[in-house]
């Protein structure tokens, strides 16, 4: 063959390549068509059946020189990359996310500006038990100079015989010691037909874990002009946990805090494992601010305080714990919070890492 031949050849060659282009650039065009059909269905990006399907039809009319098997590795590289396609277009889609909207979302309670770079907390008891006992964290809280209070006034419970919480009047309490000390109230909302009436007493509604896919919940909140604090369901997915975010955020309310408070695995030395590298994974799909709770992800006092050490450091914008007067006596989870001592104690050395960290 003479060179000139040759350089026929790779000139065919090079058109070839760049109508292979176009054709690939065409069917992606079409993916994506199809990804935007089966995101508003809710129909899963990824179709065994019809991957199977295509790539039999492939084969089937193909008349060499490459084998089969070799066809089928090429089109399964073109099948995966039009996927990813997909699963890329619907992040971007989504309003939480980090491509639709690449700086922080920060959000202001009454001064506290979660999501500003600077590490904030939110104490209080697990339930409201009774004013003096709120009263006393909040003065404590107060002291140490933090703006959010939490305290549980509606407790969904695994058992239907523990306290449930005292409910509206919980809420209440709250709100005068909150408004007694200069506080902001953090607390759980269980039932949508509860969030309208709730708004005169909490400054963050909370959606706990057992809830995190209560849909209608996750609407009603995404109407209302309130920040809403988002915990991580016990078994949910990153994902699953960036989409109920969005439940919220589609209704129009865009001020949500993530929390992340562990996950349900098959080790028992802990209540929950707390899935540390969900952190920054949440940092980067999205641009809402990222809290962790070590009280319920780890059920255990002495853990508090090195798991709370692991999420500033990691990069979480606010670490949520439970702080009680006396937690022998507890209605609730006595033994996950800490007493005002052990709290103090808590916060001198967080406040000492959080210095060294800048």
């Amino acid at each position: 063959m003479s060179q000139n031949e040759m350089d026929q050849l790779r000139v065919q060659m090079d058109d070839v390549n760049l109508e292979i282009l176009e054709l690939i650039n065409r069917r992606a065009e079409i993916v994506q068509q199809i990804g935007q059909i089966k995101n508003k269905q809710s129909i899963k990006r990824f179709d065994p059946v019809r991957e199977r399907t295509m790539l039999d039809h492939i084969t089937d009319n193909n008349s060499g020189p490459f084998e089969n098997a070799t066809i089928e590795h090429i089109f399964k590289e073109v099948f995966k990359a039009s996927l990813e396609l997909q699963e890329d277009d619907h992040r971007k889609a989504l309003l939480v996310s980090r491509k639709k909207k690449p700086e922080d979302t920060v959000i202001d309670i009454k001064g506290a500006k979660i999501g500003d770079g600077n590490t904030h907390f939110i104490m209080g008891p697990c339930a409201v038990e009774g004013y003096d006992q709120v009263a006393e964290v909040a003065e404590t809280i107060k002291g140490r100079g933090l703006k959010l209070l939490r305290g549980g006034a509606f407790k969904p419970r695994t058992s239907p015989y523990d306290f449930q919480g005292l409910g509206i009047e919980g809420l209440q309490i709250l709100k005068r010691a909150a408004d007694e000390y200069g506080l902001a109230v953090v607390s759980e909302i269980v039932n949508p037909a509860h969030i309208e009436e709730a708004l005169d007493y909490v400054d963050v509604i909370q959606i706990g874990a057992r809830n995190m896919q209560n849909f209608e919940l996750l609407k009603a909140a995404g109407d209302v002009n309130k920040p809403v604090l988002l915990k991580r369901g016990l078994s949910a997915t990153i994902a699953e946990f960036i989409n109920a975010a969005e439940y919220i955020n589609s209704r129009g309310n865009g001020n949500i805090i993530l929390c992340e408070r562990g996950i349900r695995t098959y080790e028992k030395a802990t209540r929950n494992t707390l899935d540390i590298s969900a952190v920054p994974i949440l940092k980067q799909e999205t641009h809402l601010p990222v809290m962790v709770d070590v009280t319920h992800s780890t059920g255990r006092r002495d853990l508090l305080l090195p798991t709370a050490k692991a999420a500033i450091a990691i990069g979480a914008d606010g670490i949520m714990s439970e702080v009680h007067p006396d937690p022998a006596v507890a209605l609730s989870d006595s033994a996950q919070q800490m007493d005002i001592p052990m709290f103090n104690e808590f916060m001198d050395e967080l406040e000492d890492l959080v210095r060294r960290l800048k």
